[in-house]
């Protein structure tokens, strides 16, 4: 697969390797706002007292304006033997223009220009961000031959059993194994791991991952289009097309609807002709069905509740792209949550000291700091921070020496010090047992070094979200099955993570197309279990590494804040502020827009089959039919609107303590 990136203009370019289209570049959005533009003007001149030449002149440019692209879909439509609501609409507007209400049809028209261009850039952007992804993988790499001859070429052309070399901070150009050297690997963006992963000679390596201070050398095990990187890719492109042949359901029986409107009103005003009615009372009765039974309180009836409640759950933190998405929230059946930079913040923080000789745990962390203070490795970062956080004076150590997948060592005040990784240190009972019981817990531990004696171990974990534990509980009330965790980490780490924001079922050291398949067997969980349908899964997540899942899920949520640009744009929804307790929240908002919705179109079908009704069976004045399709979309539109109200947003879960997590 190759994706041309380079071409982009640099001006769309917000991060690198990610193109941007601005939405003005995008023609729907253009035509959306010039149409919107000259409604409200045409509102504007209509509420003023200008002349109605005027208004009606601002009214017919949207129409024309906003119209167009809908009309001539239609017409290919119906070219095509087809008739969806795009033409009825136009049809309908110019309807009520016949009959002097053409606010109403400049109304409808906007509507429709508005989500159609909503729509259109949500898909560009998506495709951007998957054309984007393929350059985290560099575009670079230096092969070496067996003469020790090195040469740049392009990582596209590399071959398998190619040996290149991955200097310090440089990204490895594709999928391979360590044929010599050594170094900590931040593989986060492809398994999600927080921390950097001790490699050396004979361990695999990820297109794409960051190498950390010591240089490898890798051979090419996998062609350059079947890494990881490009298998995300393709399974991202596969589900987005999949998902985005979901539609609301009143869209569902549009093409229905449309055509039984358009061959009643045809039979309203041919048979009367037959038995020799005039042609002016024949047309008024059939425009009069036409205005009564056309779609428009049904169209008002469903998209302003879901749009109120999308503005709704925006101001609360969540940006929810579509009215379809909206829709398919109510139905999630399980949850599922990725772990790192979702329920935990990505970050790995100082959780246990233990002194082992006669110093105390603050002289650990003192002596831990110092020999750190010159590292860059998220270890490191975090043991000075938290001697910071105790408020011990850190003192300046020399020396400083780092070597990957061990440690750092340094000398402080004549002696040597060293904070290393346990493995392969032969120590005391006492201190095994404190690392034995660490590791077991899920956390990383280091040991703290003075002139080779071990004297301290310290146990880092990874920092769950506050609330993590609240949210996962009220998540697995509403929905009525149990949460799930997928992650690419360790199962130590992810159970000891579990076991604090209280999830039971676990699935750990899964690469993007593991989860992606993992989710598609919860979908298929509901079947097997004999509920006649399969379970409709939500996944939460934030990475490149994420991104397969949240597009093979039913609905994806990404994190706003930590979330790779991929994940926020294969999202449905993203959560602005990553704040885990509003997705309960979210949930039992869609419900009750989905009620609002079903109570609207029952007094929009009330409305037509009263009008239509009289209007065959009796003589239904034009005015009076034109107030009651008024009426119902007022109505309806007002409804739908208590959805804006504060009191739609039900906070779950807030009196909940979040000390039963920390207990577990």
């Amino acid at each position: 697969m190759t994706i041309d990136t380079a071409s982009a203009p640099r001006a769309q370019r917000d991060t690198p390797g990610v193109i941007r289209t601005s939405p003005l570049a995008v023609t729907e959005v253009r035509w959306a706002l010039t149409a919107t533009a000259l409604f409200l003007a045409g509102l504007a001149a209509q509420l003023s007292g200008a002349p109605e030449w005027l208004f009606w002149a601002l009214y017919l440019a949207c129409y024309a304006v906003g119209g167009w692209e809908s009309a001539l879909d239609g017409l290919r439509a119906l070219k095509g033997k087809t008739l969806d609501v795009d033409l009825l609409m136009i049809v309908a507007a110019l309807g009520a223009a016949a009959i002097g209400q053409i606010f109403d049809g400049a109304l409808l028209i906007v509507i429709f220009a508005t989500s159609g261009a909503l729509e259109a850039v949500l898909t560009r952007r998506t495709a951007d961000s998957i054309r984007g992804l393929l350059d985290l993988a560099p575009e670079t790499a230096t092969t070496v031959d067996t003469s020790g001859d090195e040469r740049r070429v392009d990582a596209a052309d590399l071959h398998i059993d190619d040996i290149v070399i991955v200097r310090p901070g440089e990204r490895i150009p594709g999928d391979g194994m360590i044929v010599d050297g050594n170094s900590d690997i931040d593989q986060s963006s492809i398994t999600g791991e927080s921390i950097p992963v001790f490699k050396a000679v004979g361990d695999d390596v990820f297109a794409g991952t960051i190498n950390g201070t010591g240089s490898v050398r890798v051979r090419i095990t996998v062609d350059p289009s079947e890494t990881v990187v490009a298998r995300i890719v393709a399974m991202v492109e596969r589900a987005s097309a999949t998902k985005a042949k979901k539609q609301l359901f009143i869209e569902k029986v549009e093409q229905y609807y449309s055509s039984g409107v358009v061959v009643a009103t045809a039979a309203v005003f041919a048979i009367p002709m037959l038995f020799g009615s005039d042609l002016q009372s024949a047309l008024l009765r059939a425009m009069t069905f036409m205005i009564v039974a056309s779609p428009c309180a049904v169209v008002l009836a469903t998209m302003p509740p879901l749009l109120a409640a999308m503005a709704t759950a925006g101001r609360h933190g969540i940006l929810i792209k579509s009215a379809v998405v909206l829709e398919q929230l109510r139905l999630s059946d399980v949850v599922v949550f990725d772990k790192t930079g979702t329920l935990t913040e990505g970050t790995p923080r100082v959780d246990r000291i233990d002194a082992v000789t006669g110093l105390n745990q603050d002289e650990v962390l003192r002596i831990a700091a110092a020999a750190e203070m010159g590292s860059e490795h998220p270890i490191g970062a975090a043991i000075v921070d938290f001697a910071r956080i105790r408020g011990i004076s850190v003192p300046v150590a020399s020396g400083f020496e780092s070597t990957p997948g061990a440690g750092v060592s340094a000398h402080l005040d004549g002696r040597a010090i060293a904070v290393t990784k346990p493995i392969g240190a032969e120590l005391g009972s006492p201190t095994k047992r404190i690392v034995d019981e660490c590791e077991a817990a899920g956390m990383t531990v280091v040991l703290v070094w003075i002139e080779r004696r071990p004297v301290g171990v310290i146990g880092l974990v990874d920092t769950v979200r506050p609330g993590a534990w609240t949210a996962v509980a009220e998540i697995e009330r509403i929905t009525g099955n149990p949460a799930v965790l997928l992650t690419g980490d360790n199962r130590s780490a992810a159970l000891n993570v579990a076991k604090r924001t209280g999830i039971w079922d676990v699935h750990a050291g899964l690469l993007p197309d593991d989860k992606a398949d993992a989710v598609t067997e919860l979908q298929a969980r509901g079947s097997q279990r004999g509920e006649g349908t399969p379970y409709r899964v939500l996944v939460v997540g934030d990475g490149v590494n994420d991104a397969p899942a949240l597009a093979a899920a039913d609905i994806g949520v990404a994190m706003g804040r930590t979330g790779s640009d991929l994940a926020l744009d294969t999202a449905d929804a993203v959560l602005v502020r990553d704040d885990l307790g509003a997705l309960a929240s979210v949930i039992d908002l869609s419900r009750r827009a989905h009620r609002i919705v079903v109570a609207n179109l029952v007094i929009a079908a009330t409305f037509i089959v009263v009008l239509v009704a009289w209007d065959l069976i009796g003589t239904l004045p034009l005015p009076i039919g034109v107030a009651g399709h008024e009426t119902s979309t007022v109505i309806v539109a007002l409804n739908g609107m208590r959805l804006l109200s504060s009191r739609a947003w039900r906070v779950h879960g807030a009196d909940r303590s979040e000390a039963v997590a920390d207990q577990s």
